[in-house]
């Protein structure tokens, strides 16, 4: 087997994951080709992801006009397959309610990718999400291309699944990868149960190598942390009037929000409205090894999303032996409950205030044996050496 991965755009800084699975690939001895998109428009910050891009290969950035070239050459000598391409390329382009450019750009893509494939004797393709990446692999393999899969997360692709012609992409695909239980139960609601035995639940994982084998002491600060985007999904802006509810008994109270995004202004705007500036930091995004430093310091990691997969960030915090305050959405429920965390209905302001007021009352041991479960969980269900071989198999098998 000759394994290529496709992503949309790759490297970025929500992405790290995909890279640890790539480099987990290799060291169990299956060389991997990477094939982008594009470029990701934000600014890299960890030394790791900027070596990544140049390892990467593009099949847009920079290659337009050699996209419209192959295009054409491909129609001309190729009309039954091209034919058949396109189709497809229109109900998928019905499907989304519009978007001629953009989906006749998937089908130049997927032009190129067969090309490339065909040249690295590639056999098998594997996209994460099953947006466009998952459309281009699966034109690719209606052009002759080979094989493909593809891994769906979630949210919003488990909401918009007529939209992204799931079920088209899920026929002609070999097996489709569903992070978690909730993931996989989703995908069956939508799909016909003829499908069901493509769907195989493999969750994400974390490069445990780079986490001490016996998680540090509980921290004792009054620090808490929040990593990810800041977008209305995470729900970031709810965090300064939880805050303020609770400063007043915890006077040494503080967070530290890691990130950045279109809500930054909204977070703002409430810090000033709850007086919480000298209790809210804003650090933009930072390099892996400082987010796990930091996730070190802190008492416990705070997540009130109001959409999510299952976060990366909360095997971190919990590789480092430390609790989570988070939301019961998604697949979330699967990895936290009351011994390893506090968990709170989305949107609830009150709960919200009320969890971040118990992971300040309590006590060292508390916060030792819930963070200990929580590095137990990990090494049992996310340790990515073990993830490896699994994907290798079922990528081996379709090819």
């Amino acid at each position: 087997m000759k394994l290529a991965y496709l992503l949309n755009s790759y490297p970025m800084t929500s992405t790290t994951f995909i890279r640890r699975e790539i480099t987990a690939i290799e060291r169990a001895g299956v060389p991997v080709k990477r094939f982008a998109v594009r470029h990701w428009s934000e600014r890299l910050v960890d030394p790791q992801d900027m070596s990544e891009r140049g390892r990467t290969e593009y099949l847009l950035t920079g290659n337009g006009a050699g996209l419209l070239r192959g295009l054409v050459a491909y129609a001309l000598r190729h009309p039954r397959r091209f034919r058949e391409a396109l189709e497809m390329t229109a109900g998928l382009r019905r499907a989304a309610g519009g978007g001629v450019v953009r989906h006749t750009a998937y089908l130049a893509q997927a032009i190129r990718l067969k090309a490339r494939c065909d040249r690295l004797g590639i056999t098998h393709v594997h996209a994460h999400f099953s947006t466009n990446a998952a459309a281009v692999a699966m034109l690719c393999r209606l052009l002759g291309g080979p094989r493909y899969s593809f891994t769906v997360h979630g949210p919003d692709e488990l909401e918009q699944f007529a939209e992204n012609s799931l079920t088209e992409k899920a026929l002609h695909a070999e097996h489709v990868v569903a992070i978690s239980d909730y993931c996989r139960d989703r995908l069956r609601a939508h799909m016909p149960d003829i499908l069901w035995d493509r769907i195989r639940v493999i969750p994400c994982g974390l490069d445990l190598r780079g986490y001490p084998a016996t998680p540090p002491p509980p921290s004792m600060s009054g620090r808490l942390l929040s990593v990810g985007r800041l977008c209305p999904q995470k729900a970031q802006v709810e965090i300064p009037a939880a805050i303020a509810a609770v400063a007043g008994d915890h006077p040494g109270l503080s967070v530290v929000l890691v990130g950045d995004g279109e809500s930054r202004a909204a977070v703002e705007r409430e810090i000033m409205a709850t007086g919480t500036g000298g209790r809210i930091k804003l650090l933009g995004w930072r390099s892996n090894a400082e987010v796990r430093r930091r996730i070190g310091e802190t008492r416990a990691l705070l997540l009130p999303s109001h959409a999510e997969g299952l976060p990366i960030v909360i095997m971190e915090a919990f590789a480092l032996g430390r609790p989570v305050i988070t939301t019961r959405i998604a697949g979330i429920p699967e990895l936290v409950d009351e011994t390893c965390g506090w968990l709170i209905e989305a949107g609830d302001g009150d709960a919200l205030a009320a969890a971040i007021r118990a992971a300040m009352d309590a006590g060292k041991s508390q916060l030792g044996q819930m963070g200990l479960e929580g590095r137990r969980r990990i090494v049992a269900r996310h340790d990515i050496d073990r993830i490896a071989p699994e994907l290798i198999a079922l990528f081996s098998a379709a090819g």
